[in-house]
This record gives C-alpha cells, sequence and structure tokens, in this order.
C-alpha cells in the first residue's frame, strides 16, 4: 500500500523516525493500499473508459482467517457512474497437504444514479503457484437472482528472479441473459510495480489488447 551526504542523512533520519513512530501505533492486522494506474480492468474490460485510475483501500485481517475491507476506484463503464465501492468479507485458510482456501463476499456499489450494485458470493483455491476461482451473482440492481451469472478463473505465478513474478490468467464470464466472454492476460510485477497485457474474445474496443502499467503500495496502520 511510488545531493550532499548531510541532506541524504537527514532524510533517512526522517524516514526511520516515521517507521518507527507508525510502528509504535500499528494495530495488529490493519492495513491501507494505493495504487494509480493507467487504466482499470476487471475481468478484461475496462471500467474507466480506457482512462486512467487512482484507487485505495483498507483491509483487516484477523489471525483466525476472518477479513473484512473496502476499496474505491473512480469508474465510467455506466452513465451517471463516477465511482466504485466495495466492500467484502472473507474467511481463508489452508490444508496440512498444502491446499489453501478462501470463502468471500463482495458487494459493488457505485453512484445511486447509476443503478448498477450488484454482489457475489466467491471461493477460491490455491495450491503452491496455481489458484482457481469461482463467483456468482447473489443480487443486483439490474434485476439479476441469485446464480445467474458467474465468473470462473485460473491464475498461476512464477518467481522468475528474487522479487520478480510471471503472472499468467484466463478466466470466463457466463452471463445467464447471453453475451458470454473469456478474458486473458500476462503480467510481470516487482515491488510495487506491474506491467500487464490483457484482452478478451468480445468483439470492438472491449476486445482490444489493453497495455495496463500500475504502482501500488501498501501500509501497515
Amino acid at each position: 500500500m511510488q545531493q550532499t551526504k548531510i541532506s541524504l542523512s537527514i532524510s533517512m533520519l526522517l524516514i526511520t523516525a516515521s517507521l518507527t513512530t507508525s510502528s509504535a501505533h500499528a494495530i495488529a492486522g490493519l492495513s491501507a493500499n494505493a495504487t494509480v494506474s493507467n487504466n482499470y480492468l476487471w475481468r478484461g474490460v475496462t471500467q474507466t473508459n480506457n482512462a486512467a485510475a487512482i484507487s485505495g483501500g483498507i483491509d483487516y485481517q484477523h489471525s483466525s482467517g476472518f477479513a473484512v475491507g473496502t476499496w474505491a476506484s473512480n469508474a465510467d463503464w455506466a452513465q451517471n457512474m463516477s465511482y466504485e465501492l466495495d466492500v467484502y468479507a472473507s474467511y481463508s485458510n489452508s490444508l496440512d497437504n498444502g491446499l489453501g482456501y478462501n470463502l468471500g463476499y463482495i458487494y459493488y456499489a457505485y453512484d445511486s444514479d447509476a443503478e448498477s450494485d450488484f454482489s457475489e458470493l466467491n471461493l477460491s483455491l490455491s495450491y503452491d503457484a496455481y489458484s482457481i476461482s469461482y463467483h456468482t451473482l447473489v443480487s443486483s440492481d439490474a434485476d439479476g437472482s441469485f446464480g445467474d451469472d458467474s465468473y470462473l478463473s485460473a491464475d498461476a505465478a512464477f518467481d522468475i528472479a528474487p522479487e520478480l513474478t510471471l503472472a499468467f490468467h484466463l478466466g470466463y464470464y457466463d452471463f445467464d441473459a447471453g453475451g458470454d466472454y473469456r478474458d486473458y492476460g500476462v503480467s510481470l510485477s516487482k515491488g510495487g510495480f506491474s506491467f500487464g497485457l490483457f484482452d478478451t474474445d468480445l468483439d470492438g474496443a472491449d476486445g482490444e489488447l489493453n497495455v495496463v502499467i500500475s504502482y501500488s503500495t501498501n501500509i501497515d496502520l
């Protein structure tokens, strides 16, 4: 959650003091994140009309595996829309054989005039570098019913050098009303920096290759 020896020394002292203060007031499990990006893609489709995005959130992770959080970004994929605000809760754990699992609920909220809110339940399994996730609709302002729409994805992430990760993604969005599509992508990240190529099999602008460059930072609160 982006000279002289004297000025450098002063800078290091200020940083050290800041870190010390943060640690003294830290709340275990509480963190914040912030990201800037040239585009906000969600399941392969731009949510900002191919414009830049600024996003951030706050999360609380309990040692038991329960977590809650909220996240917000500018968004512009429907009329009268300017932002997205997500609220979510989850439980995660792992088995003795190394298989990890996560159960979660997420509510996607937008400007009230946009009438685009919806919510999902999700389940994900992970093992080593691989993971699969399944999301299904709970309800929506568009009169969607439980289970009408679902999204299945598979991901893999490999450390190819110290702190350098190569990740692959493949997803399939199934709509009860039609318009199903696949999305796929590959990204390279180090530290908070990420460079990715993403595409879908949709026609038109949503089927064009997207290059996404972003930088994220995480902060313990």
